[in-house]
């Protein structure tokens, strides 16, 4: 078992076991959930094939050359000398199978020419015939098929009678070849006899070869009456070869094309289409769309997702008891169980460009500061320019500068950069400070230096880490820090960035606590369910100790006290707001304006006013006292205690190494 132990600037904490890179294989293979989400997300696709599908279908039946079918009904019978009607899987005189092949010959379609009497071929003819034998029958349905109704029934009409006629011509021809060998065998016998009765008459009675010659006579005569009976019944035989049953009739309507299985067909066709479409756009369509494919892709748990109902923004920090804030709560608490007790800096980095991870930073500390823990918020979030949509400034209500660039590039000491935050106790917050350039300062010893002043306090620090792709900025923060949190955003992560983020933030040997997934974010203006202020809850125990651990890193008290004149004009520009609106509003000291109804694209609130996050204080009821606004008691105590202490100590000349 190896340990990697991460790089401090001048402290050294061994460090858990480390985890091997996540390795991708490639995706698993999808289950029903998959497969009801792709058709959940793709249904219009489905739906257009479909549709599109049908209108070809139905395009299809109207192009297409229509055909009329007639069918006559032939009950075929025994014709001269036959006496027994076979089926097709029998053997005797008359095979229906072999009669069904005849109506399609070209000696029957040049009687059905002549009776039609078409100019068409016999060949071109043939080919518009067809014949089925029912089962258990001799009956013979000759189908003729032709373009118009009337062609339709004299051809299968003149089939049919062509097949009878070439049949009874058959069966004759046969008869009259039997009668004329008959005739010709009775000719023989006749001049047999003939020259046997001369003998007779030359011999004497007593003549020794008498009886014989009368034997010979006597054996031609009864053949001649055998033939001569035969001859009697071949010549009064009637010839029927059969008969039609059920002529041919006009057809109404076409055979083809057939409208219900073109539209039939098409709708498949267009459905396998669509599915196929769907499948190959959501195959090319590589963003993350669930929480359940950043288990499967990345290998890493789900440590908290919100949903839709938690309507998260651009600019929003969840109320404690909100649903956004409730799951922050149940964040926090999985985040304190993973670390070791000496472990204080969490850094949070987004998978891909956008503001997540500022989102998720800002409310992971909000959420640790509510539970008593001294936490410092510290954006480092500077080479991505989206994140000036929601900057930790408009979140907290704090100075936008001085800020960790400010710090990086020497422009203001740590201690000037620190901020409290006035609506969330125990929370610190150290902004992205005015200098966009000092990201690549990220790597460099001033941002270790700083860090381990700051772990030098009994504080919980949480970083807002720029996005790993980006830049190497959040890995390099990484080895600084004692865990990490990746933030997932839905339809704008893409799971390539995800496998990229867990590897950069694994192998400096930085345990990975898990991911935080949350719905693509949009602007405040942009949302109509936000979760009001009801839901706050300010409330500040008497017995908290005051936090007053900013004279060590400003013992003059200097920072402090901008700090207090920033406010109060602040306070002055609102009330000034307000009074050119003619607005009654309770607004509490050290409120700050939320102008974060903002989009990405820079989008105002109607009026070009910003909106106050704190509501207008219920009016009281006669006979009762005026409930106190939560924040603003919690801001009175800040002002009146922290501010108190803060003159206290510059004045007296305490100084504190910092």
């Amino acid at each position: 078992m190896y340990y990697f132990v991460p790089p401090r600037a001048s402290y050294a904490i061994p460090g858990p076991p480390v985890e091997p890179p996540v390795e991708t294989t490639g995706p698993t293979a999808p289950d029903l959930s998959d497969y009801l989400g792709l058709l959940r997300r793709q249904w219009w696709l489905v739906v257009l094939g479909c549709v599109l599908g049908v209108g070809a279908g139905f395009g299809a039946t109207q192009v297409m050359p229509k055909t009329y079918e007639s069918v006559t009904s032939v009950l075929v019978q025994p014709a001269g000398q036959d006496t027994n009607v076979a089926g097709g899987r029998t053997k005797g005189d008359i095979n229906l199978d072999t009669e069904a092949q005849l109506v399609g010959s070209t000696q029957i379609a040049v009687g059905a020419a002549d009776l039609l009497r078409s100019g068409d071929a016999p060949d071109v003819l043939a080919k518009g015939v067809s014949v089925t034998v029912p089962p258990n029958t001799a009956v013979l349905e000759i189908t003729y098929k032709a373009p118009d109704p009337a062609r339709a029934q004299t051809g299968s009409h003149a089939f049919a009678e062509a097949y009878l006629r070439n049949r009874e011509a058959s069966a004759q021809a046969g008869i009259d070849a039997q009668i004329s060998a008959l005739n010709s065998k009775v000719k023989q016998l006749n001049t047999s006899l003939t020259q046997i009765n001369s003998k007779l008459a030359d011999l004497p009675r007593d003549s020794a070869s008498r009886p014989s010659l009368e034997s010979q006579r006597s054996t031609n005569q009864s053949q001649l009456n055998s033939i001569s009976g035969k001859l009697n019944d071949l010549t009064t035989e009637t010839v029927s070869a059969g008969k039609i049953i059920s002529d041919a009739q006009l057809p109404t309507s076409p055979s083809k094309p057939n409208g219900k299985l073109n539209l039939a067909t098409g709708a498949m066709l267009g459905l396998l289409l669509g599915l196929s479409v769907a499948v190959v756009r959501e195959r090319l369509d590589r963003r993350v769309r669930a929480a359940a494919d950043v288990e499967r892709v990345a290998r890493v748990p789900v440590l908290a997702e919100l949903t839709l109902a938690s309507g998260p923004q651009l600019d929003e920090v969840f109320q404690p008891y909100a649903t956004g804030g409730r799951t922050f709560n149940r964040l926090r608490n999985e985040v304190l169980a993973s670390l070791r007790p000496e472990d204080r800096v969490v850094v949070v980095a987004g998978a891909s460009r956008g503001v997540a991870s500022t989102l998720v930073a800002a409310n992971l500390a909000a959420a640790m500061a509510r539970s008593g823990s001294e936490v410092l918020l510290l954006g480092a979030h500077l080479p991505d320019s989206l994140v000036d949509a929601a900057p930790l400034a408009r979140l907290f209500g704090v100075g936008a500068t001085p800020g960790l660039g400010d710090v990086l590039t020497g422009k203001v000491p740590l201690r000037a950069a620190v901020q409290r935050a006035p609506r969330v106790p125990s929370l610190r917050v150290i902004t992205t400070g005015g200098t966009g350039s000092a990201g690549g300062l990220l790597q460099s010893q001033a941002l270790r230096q700083a860090l381990g002043q700051l772990r030098r306090r009994d504080w919980y620090v949480v970083i807002d880490a720029p996005s790993t792709a980006s830049s190497a900025d959040a890995q390099s923060l990484a080895r600084l820090a004692d865990a990490a949190i990746l933030t997932v955003e839905l339809r704008r992560t893409r799971r390539p960035e995800v496998v990229d983020a867990v590897a950069q933030l694994t192998r400096v040997g930085t345990p990975l606590l898990g991911t935080v997934v949350i719905p693509r974010l949009v602007a405040a203006a942009e949302t109509q369910s936000g979760l009001g202020d009801d839901d706050a809850d300010f409330s500040h125990d008497e017995d908290t100790p005051d936090f007053d651990d900013l004279r060590d890193l400003d013992p003059s008290g200097d920072v402090l006290r901008d700090q207090r004149d920033q406010r109060d004009q602040r306070d002055q520009r609102g009330e000034r707001g307000d009074k050119g609106r003619d607005v009654p509003r309770t607004r509490p000291a050290g409120a700050e304006d939320d102008s974060g109804d903002l989009s990405i694209a820079g989008v105002t609130l109607p009026g070009g006013q910003p909106r106050l996050r704190n509501r207008p204080t219920p009016p009281r009821r006669p006979g009762r006292a005026k409930p106190e606004d939560p924040d603003t008691a919690v801001l009175r105590r800040l002002d009146g205690e922290t501010l108190r202490d803060m003159d206290r100590a510059a004045n007296n000349g305490q100084h504190t190494a910092s």
